[in-house]
């Protein structure tokens, strides 16, 4: 069985239609987005209900949970005025439908991984929406997060950053940012990737021979994105756009 990995997408829906093409490309018999779907991006209607169309497991995220009044997680609040007005502005874009789509996302998924394997899904912990899991994390640290969590393979998000590491007998795979990576969460522990002209996923294929975790960078058209977002009205474009590389 293969499986598809997306985290991060923040309202990009052009970053996010050339991630699923591919990944259709890929034969993937299952998708799983590891939250921050909406926020901070020009269509974040457009990519929920794109989501919901595609039926596909979602956890929440911590950005998920600033546009909810009351979600099952808490999470730190936006720290700069372009996060926070960015997400007012994305919290306002969403209908009630849309809402229901959020608030009905759980904080953790276990996903049937094929050959009785499973995969823990949850954005940064399964404790919590802001936990940082590095390469750099010490053991002791990941113990806390994870300990009494039996599974094979635990799938996060948040860092923005690829990742591909052992824990006891399970790997961590993160499978990097769809729509926005170049933006992290302001932790020492992560280098926030530079000259950002790509999205991120990846695909855990499971089989008679093994396990097999695909890391995968798309380029995108970045000019088009970013003319996409200033057509959108959102707020803070330029320092959106700054965020990307135009070549």
């Amino acid at each position: 069985m293969r499986t598809g990995l997306i985290a991060d997408i923040h309202g990009n829906l052009q970053a996010l239609e050339t991630v699923l093409h591919r990944l259709n490309d890929d034969r993937v018999d299952q998708l799983v987005c590891l939250g921050d779907v909406a926020a901070l991006g020009p269509q974040p209607a457009a990519v929920i209900s794109r989501l919901r169309d595609l039926q596909c497991a979602c956890v929440l995220g911590n950005a998920d949970a600033w546009l909810l009044p009351d979600p099952p997680l808490a999470a730190v609040s936006a720290t700069t005025i372009p996060v926070a007005e960015l997400t007012r502005w994305c919290a306002e874009k969403l209908s009630a439908a849309d809402a229901d789509f959020l608030e009905d996302m759980p904080a953790t998924i276990e996903i049937p991984l094929g050959s009785g394997l499973t995969l823990l899904a949850f954005h940064a912990s399964p404790s919590s929406l802001d936990d940082v899991i590095a390469a750099t994390t010490p053991a002791a640290e990941l113990d806390a997060m994870l300990s009494g969590r039996s599974t094979d393979v635990f799938a996060g998000g948040h860092t923005h950053v690829q990742l591909l590491r052992r824990f006891n007998q399970a790997h961590i795979v993160n499978p990097g940012s769809v729509g926005l990576p170049g933006v992290g969460p302001g932790d020492p522990d992560v280098s926030v990737n530079e000259r950002v002209d790509w999205a991120e996923y990846a695909v855990i294929d499971v089989s008679e021979s093994g396990v097999t975790v695909e890391l995968h960078r798309l380029r995108l058209d970045v000019p088009r994105m970013v003319a996409t977002a200033a057509a959108s009205g959102m707020p803070h474009v330029d320092w959106w756009a700054s965020k990307w590389h135009a070549g």
